[in-house]
């Protein structure tokens, strides 16, 4: 029983390595700083904000899947409707996977890594080599987040540390009030724009499958691992993620940096404290960031459409056909999937905050109605938002709405209609009971018919 328990916290702590390293993107990396410059002298409440809309997201977000009474990423998505919450989830896992997120990985270590200490390496050699890495990495779906937990991570963390640490002890500057900022908002909004709140709920899909791989088959062990997981990663995130901030903050009164945008303010950051040591660094924490990022999206992907196809889609075959897929995605460059990842995980991104909320708050209401008619409002309310913006048509009304300037003005319209649908008779769930109750009355007729039987 002892070894069994050294083996759980064992186990954990990898888990939790692992997924810390899957979601500290190149993208959360670069976010941080920014976010500290804006804010000045008051960069621990700018912080606070993305704290709370990106670590706090993130982490509800894994914590949702084990908390729903299946325990499943169907249990959480699920509540749109059986059909609804597949091609939710299955539109996210194509977003998250082959059409933006995997792609992005290669083209951002490519712009803000490779280009650095090799800028004559053209980017489709470069993409061919970091996927041929993450294909020889991701294929054996059991050792993926040993790889990560073991290997890469330690690397990546290292490297942060010693820059923030040196950043501590020999600051650039000095932090000086912003002007004209409110930073708990600008701090929501940037954690808002890291969109890791959407892909939390499928990690825990990774974390599921590595507990089964280590042994563990009993649903209060692996609840309490992916529990342990999760908190291991977000205590790391926050510590790395506060850290970046501060650098931020230090160079927020010198000129010299007030006009770079995210990815060159990272790297004057790291050039003043470490010189071209630094970059180099730099270059090296990007490159793994985004390599971790690409083994844990990719052995998702594989592992869901193997599920939802019964095992006819096999994890090989998904695996290489979406690493194949992102490294042509890959070749159109940052910004054009930049651009076209954005109005697409804006859409998606309200419903799956809703509908995580609502995996732990099931318990105390079993009117499905409430969390169905408040995912539906939610991404009702995106779509409008975000095809007005690509449209050009004017949607005001919108803006009135109330936490709009924050990015969430889809918040009220969901809470109204999940008002709505605490008023509405939740029909299906109770003829779901009905039909249970039948069956097992049934079952236990015709037990005590054979009963019967045997007796004469």
């Amino acid at each position: 029983m002892e070894n069994r328990q050294k083996s759980r916290i064992s186990a954990t702590i990898c888990m939790g390595l692992a997924l810390f390293a899957t979601q500290f993107g190149a993208g959360n990396l670069i976010f941080p700083p920014f976010l500290g410059r804006g804010t000045g002298s008051d960069w621990v409440t700018g912080f606070l904000g993305f704290l709370i809309m990106d670590v706090g997201l993130a982490a509800a977000a894994v914590l949702s899947v084990v908390v729903n009474k299946k325990g499943t990423v169907d249990g959480v998505v699920g509540k749109m409707g059986p059909r609804a919450g597949k091609v939710l989830l299955t539109t996210i896992i194509l977003c998250l996977g082959p059409c933006v997120c995997i792609p992005r990985t290669a083209a951002t270590s490519y712009e803000l890594g490779l280009k650095t200490m090799l800028p004559g390496v053209p980017l489709w050699l470069y993409g061919a080599f970091f996927f041929g890495i993450t294909l020889f990495l991701v294929i054996r779906p059991s050792k993926v987040v040993d790889i990560i937990a073991r290997y890469l991570t330690p690397l990546l963390l290292a490297v942060m540390v010693i820059l923030i640490v040196l950043g501590i002890l020999n600051p650039i500057g000095e932090a000086v009030p912003a002007a004209d900022v409110v930073p708990f908002a600008q701090g929501v909004q940037s954690g808002y724009q890291t969109l890791d709140g959407i892909g939390g709920v499928l990690m825990t899909m990774m974390l599921l499958n590595a507990a089964l791989g280590y042994g563990f088959k009993d649903k209060r062990d692996v609840s309490r691992m992916v529990a342990g997981a999760d908190l291991i990663s977000a205590v790391l995130l926050a510590l790395v993620y506060g850290g970046l901030s501060y650098l931020g903050s230090t160079v927020s009164g010198i000129e010299a940096f007030a006009g770079l945008d995210q990815a060159p303010l990272m790297v004057a950051i790291t050039y003043h404290l470490m010189g071209d040591v630094g970059v180099y660094a730099l270059s090296a924490i990007v490159i793994l960031a985004c390599l971790t990022t690409a083994l844990g999206l990719s052995a998702v992907v594989g592992d869901y459409f193997d599920e939802l196809s019964g095992g006819r889609l096999k994890y090989k075959h998904v695996v290489i056909a979406a690493l194949a897929a992102s490294y042509a995605m890959s070749n159109f460059g940052l910004s054009r999937i930049i651009s076209i990842a954005g109005p697409v995980l804006e859409i998606l991104y309200p419903p799956l905050i809703v509908l995580v909320i609502g995996a732990f708050f099931e318990r105390i209401s079993t009117n499905h109605h409430i969390i169905k008619f408040a995912a539906y409002a939610a991404l009702l309310t995106s779509i409008v938002a975000t095809a007005g913006g690509l449209l050009g048509i004017s949607t005001g009304f919108l803006n009135a709405l109330p936490l709009s300037d924050l990015g969430l003005g889809w918040v009220a319209p969901a809470a109204a209609a999940g008002i709505i649908g605490a008023f509405v008779k939740d029909e299906v769930h109770i003829t779901e009971e009905v039909v249970h109750e039948i069956e097992e009355l049934e079952e236990n007729l015709h037990s005590g018919k054979n009963t019967l039987s045997m007796d004469r």
